[in-house]
């Protein structure tokens, strides 16, 4: 049996990094988002997870580059606000799972496969049930129309193709209904 649990963005994550220059990583985060959890603690495969990013929210931590990352020439936040994650399904691969579901960016939605770990699940010091998730994946942004680059004078470009993806989750199991006094 499944149960709703909200992500609790508090004390969550999605972050990012990039290869500069061939030589280095850029860092970044996304500041507002949201999403749910269906939880099936007897059988984790069957459960599903939603995530719906702020594009705007994109943080780097210099305002130049986080402008530029909102522009046409890359995220384009205007004509697309939103990132979306919907499962489809989710494996058992090896010690951990395999989040397989849609990733809706800049326009183009593909399949995309997060290797995952659960943590287990406690009760925090309010009586709230607490589930911890950890995810890891690796995009190519050319598959989602991000082709801006610039060519550098000593070979290579200013931007990497290959984004890597880091995600720490908490979510509150949400309380179940109480059924109204007839």
């Amino acid at each position: 049996m499944t149960n709703l649990w909200d992500i609790d963005v508090s004390h969550s994550a999605i972050q990012f990094s990039v290869r500069h220059m061939v030589i280095s990583k850029v860092h970044g985060r996304f500041a507002k988002w949201s999403g749910a959890v269906q939880l099936d603690e007897a059988d984790l495969t069957r459960s599903s997870v939603e995530v719906t990013i702020d594009a705007a929210s994109i943080d780097t931590q210099v305002a130049d580059r986080d402008t530029h990352l909102k522009s046409p020439d890359f995220l384009d936040v205007a004509k697309y606000p939103r990132l979306t994650f919907r499962s489809k399904r989710i494996e058992k691969a090896g010690g951990g799972y395999r989040v397989v579901g849609d990733l809706d960016l800049h326009g183009v939605v593909k399949e995309v496969a997060l290797d995952a770990d659960f943590a287990g699940t406690g009760k925090d010091p309010w009586g709230n049930q607490r589930a911890g998730f950890s995810a890891k994946a690796s995009l190519d942004r050319k598959d989602f129309g991000l082709t801006w680059n610039a060519a550098l004078e000593a070979g290579g470009v200013l931007v990497g193709e290959k984004v890597e993806i880091s995600i720490e989750l908490e979510a509150v199991k949400k309380a179940a209904a109480v059924p109204a006094a007839v």
